[in-house]
């Protein structure tokens, strides 16, 4: 049968938005639907604008440090209404980039909630269209519990359009985007605990990392509380929120941000009229061709829920666009050795396995590790330490994980992902000459294992 588009992608986010653009430049015929944003999640209320409010609160150290420099500052005065109107500013500028990069690439753009009518048939507008395949990209959307008061706490959805900054904020969640908003916060100047269930945050990440954050955290007078779980949120007469907790504390706050966890946005897409099958997290099943259960729909980012992280998705897309409409050039996407930062303050870089992972694994490890105060630091009162660790094979020399706590980490860490992505011994770290002086060169000098 002849069908109006070769591929119909739902959700105009990064993934979707590569795939789509890809599939149209290898000559297919493409249409997005997108009901909400142009550039998804990652450019609206992720990490684009997350970053710059991150870039926002570091200034309070900067202005800080800049005295032992010699410089002399008046009073330093922080407006939220100013960075939030220069953020919307800048997202509406990449909102107008994502739609011109779609236009332009041929892509037709329905701006309207899709809906699966059949396994080849989407509804959009009251408007019916057949594809080949149907792409879902959907995202993810931030879950806050099923609490009494849950309606007076927000997610990261909102957080960015907060009409002022609050004056007492609680954020409830241990991943990496409780961490970060809880050092946005603190760094702009609201009196901030972080609570987590468990013992430690950033579960997952290298034990050194999460022990080194606790400690650089609780030194910039950030409130830590772990074991510690919200029970009911209640909201006082002056508008401000009293919370209790499971163990029968109760704590006051202005802002609740609850940042624990997202499910995949599936709302109202149809799926009871397909084959789809979800997996048990609720996710979309798919095979390592990103295909459902439904031969003709397919699925990539976070709502299969694997990676959930930005470059991930466009990988995928373009593993998609390529496989169906340019079979010579696909190239599976490999899931070893993904880079990813922490844009908490100080940051996190991190690459390849950490130390638990490895012995896990049954690797005979050695373990580098370096800690120290920073050259920038060392003219200003401030004690901040850095980190760096080294994950090494003991029997094949092969570095199998990078750690960093410290500033630009994420920027440090990329390039070392290359090495690691092309099986870098711990030999070619030492044999590679340091930039002098630089926090990164402490990579490339680190010469007796701290642990085996």
């Amino acid at each position: 049968m002849a069908y109006d588009f070769d591929l119909y992608v739902i959700g105009a986010g990064s993934g979707g938005v590569r795939c789509a653009r890809f599939a149209a430049g290898f000559g297919a015929k493409v249409a997005v639907a997108e009901s909400r944003y142009l550039g998804g999640t990652c450019v609206n209320v992720g990490c684009v604008p997350k970053k710059l409010l991150v870039y926002g609160a570091h200034f309070a150290e900067d202005f800080e440090q800049s005295a032992g420099f010699g410089w002399s500052l008046g009073e330093a005065n922080f407006d939220w209404a100013t960075l939030i109107a220069n953020k919307d500013r800048e997202i509406n500028r990449l909102n107008g980039i994502y739609r011109n990069l779609l236009v332009n690439s041929g892509v037709t753009l329905h701006e309207g909630h899709a809906r699966l009518i059949d396994a080849h048939q989407v509804e959009v507008n009251g408007q019916r269209y057949t594809a080949k395949h149907i792409l879902i990209a959907t995202g993810g959307w931030p879950q806050i519990p099923d609490i009494p008061g849950r309606e007076h706490a927000i997610s990261s959805n909102e957080a960015f359009f907060l009409k002022a900054l609050p004056k007492r904020v609680l954020v409830v969640g241990g991943g990496y985007i409780a961490v970060e908003f809880a050092g946005i916060f603190h760094g702009l100047g609201a009196d901030t605990q972080l609570l987590y269930r468990g013992d430690l945050f950033l579960r997952g990440f290298d034990g050194a990392v999460r022990k080194h954050l606790q400690e650089e955290l609780t030194k910039r007078g950030l409130g830590l509380q772990f074991n510690a779980d919200i029970e009911r949120i209640d909201k006082q007469a002056d508008g401000s929120l009293e919370v209790t907790l499971k163990d029968g504390r109760k704590l006051v706050a202005d802002c609740v941000f609850y940042a624990t966890g997202r499910r995949p946005m599936l709302d109202n897409l149809g799926l009871e009229n397909t084959g789809v099958k979800l997996d048990k997290r609720g996710f979309i099943e798919v095979d390592e061709q990103y295909q459902s259960s439904e031969p003709s729909i397919l699925a990539i980012g976070d709502v299969i829920g694997r990676v959930q992280l930005t470059p991930v998705a466009l990988a995928e897309g373009m593993a998609v666009a390529r496989r169906l409409f340019k079979p010579e050039q696909y190239r599976p996407v490999d899931y070893q050795m993904i880079p990813t930062a922490v844009f908490s303050l100080p940051n996190i870089g991190t690459v390849g396995l950490t130390e638990e992972q490895a012995r896990e694994a049954g690797h005979k490890v050695q373990i580098f590790e370096s800690r120290f105060r920073p050259m920038k630091l060392t003219l200003t009162d401030c004690q901040e330490r850095t980190l760096m660790k080294l994950v090494v094979d003991a029997d094949s020399d092969k570095v199998l994980g990078c750690h960093m706590v410290g500033p630009d980490a994420g920027e440090i860490v990329q390039g070392l992902a290359i090495a690691l992505k092309a099986g870098a011994t711990k030999r070619d770290f030492d044999e590679t000459i340091g930039v002098h002086p630089t926090a990164a060169e402490e990579f490339v000098t680190m010469r007796t294992p701290v642990a085996g």
